[in-house]
């Protein structure tokens, strides 16, 4: 039995720009899971993938949002405000469900989502590679947008993230899961003790049970 319908990715124009909307829709929907890519990638991430295949099952539908810059073929994303631009024209699309929406991405994009969080009336925030700090540069933090966010949030951080490793994040209300050896890209070396189908099973599982105790 199919569990999800994936549709025809849908224009939204927004002030920064034509933004790209593609669903993947559960049969019988009680959320949704909003995610916008990072700076450096789209929405073919891995991880993104993984919870557009797993949660609609879970009766979620997941939309994968790609910002205005990246539909319009540029290799460099605008400053963050922009960002902020284009994932706020989004929104009306996203909350025409008529659902509780979970405000996400990774990198860049999940800080996006906490900025915005509480403004747009997010039920919550998924924040995947939150990039807590520029690679070597731990004093350049970017916790306050993370423990700004207002609204139950959950971080899901590869263990080896040069971005900012798990046991660099500061105390806060958030939910923290681990994806031991991961990268900011949640990729695993040949050497570690676990592979990366398991790495992937663990983001998505606990998004799976996070997700599952927001009600």
């Amino acid at each position: 039995m199919t569990t999800q319908t994936v549709g025809t990715p849908e224009t939204v124009a927004t002030d920064a720009g034509d933004a790209r909307v593609t669903w993947h829709r559960a049969r019988k929907p009680t959320m949704v899971l909003a995610v916008g890519h990072g700076a450096g990638g789209g929405i073919e991430a891995r991880d993104l993938r993984a919870l557009a295949e797993v949660l609609p099952a879970r009766g979620v539908s997941v939309a994968l949002v790609e910002q205005p810059w990246r539909v319009a073929g540029k290799k460099v994303a605008p400053a963050p405000k922009t960002l902020d631009v284009g994932w706020r024209g989004v929104w009306p699309a996203l909350a025409a469900e008529g659902l509780p929406v979970v405000s996400g991405g990774r990198s860049a994009g999940a800080r996006v989502a906490c900025r915005t969080a509480v403004e747009l009336g997010a039920h919550a925030v998924l924040a995947l590679s939150f990039p807590l700090h520029p690679p070597g540069r731990p004093e350049k933090s970017r916790a306050d947008e993370l423990l700004g966010a207002g609204v139950p949030t959950l971080v899901v951080q590869g263990g080896n993230d040069p971005f900012g490793k798990p046991e660099e994040f500061p105390e806060g209300s958030y939910r923290l899961v681990e994806a031991p050896y991961g990268d900011h890209g949640f990729a695993v070396p040949k050497r570690a003790e676990i592979t990366q189908e398991r790495a992937l099973e663990l983001v998505t599982g606990g998004v799976v049970e996070w997700i599952a105790s927001l009600g």
